[in-house]
């Protein structure tokens, strides 16, 4: 996935948008965000700086940059593997805060996963207007979260429905397994190294190792055969 693209340099020739109230220091002078804007898609790039670039309040970094930005704005469809590799870099930079504008989230599962991936706001694509956009960073700046009630309605029926175990605290992202996770884990079980699993399973072998990755982490383990052990301790593969 393509992280970001070359800022627009056309004119803006949309209004500012004049409902949001500019975010101010005690002092009363406006306060500078610092943002990246990260997209797979350049179009989609250039619309999201064009709509912020119109406000005071905002100030781009480029991707790369020494300086990381305050807050980190992805916008993709969905929230695919190379999303989630980018959700697990950013995780780590603690200079930076993470929001999202998505298409859609195909499951209540993968909206959970991007939560537990750092990711404080969340706005739809659809809804990414200028002023939408203002409120999600300065939101996020001021260490505020932010989420759509339907999606926050989806979280809560999510995680309600997982069976949690008092005595693993992993128990909880162990039953959320995806299905191509398991299918991968037992794929290793079997003996096969990434390139075979790649091949297996019709995904690149940087895809294999970015799932394996993920699991591995998030079950708070130490390598594919811990994993394994692990999964089949649990009656998983």
């Amino acid at each position: 996935m393509t992280t970001s693209c070359p800022q627009a340099n056309r004119p803006a020739t949309a209004a500012p948008a004049a409902h949001t109230a500019p975010w101010t220091t005690p002092a009363g002078r406006p306060e500078r965000v610092s943002v990246t804007v990260y997209a797979p898609d350049p179009v989609l790039y250039v619309g999201i700086v064009h709509q912020l670039r119109q406000r005071p309040e905002i100030e781009f970094v480029e991707a790369g940059a020494d300086d990381s930005a305050q807050v980190s704005l992805i916008a993709v469809d969905t929230v695919d593997d190379e999303t989630s590799a980018l959700l697990h870099r950013l995780r780590h930079d603690s200079a930076t805060r993470t929001g999202l504008v998505v298409g859609t989230f195909e499951s209540g599962d993968a909206l959970q996963r991007a939560i537990d991936s750092g990711v404080a706001a969340v706005l739809r694509r659809a809804e990414a207007d200028q002023d939408r956009l203002l409120r999600l960073v300065l939101a996020i700046a001021k260490g505020e979260g932010m989420l759509p009630g339907d999606l926050l309605a989806k979280l809560l029926t999510h995680v309600g429905s997982m069976q949690r175990s008092p005595l693993d605290p992993r128990a909880a992202s162990l039953s959320t397994l995806a299905p191509r996770e398991t299918e991968m884990l037992r794929l290793v079980a079997e003996g096969l190294d990434t390139g075979e699993i790649a091949r297996k399973t019709s995904y690149s072998e940087r895809t294999v190792k970015n799932v394996l990755h993920e699991v591995i982490t998030r079950l708070q383990l130490r390598n594919r055969a811990h994993a394994v052990g692990y999964a089949l301790r649990n009656g998983l593969i």
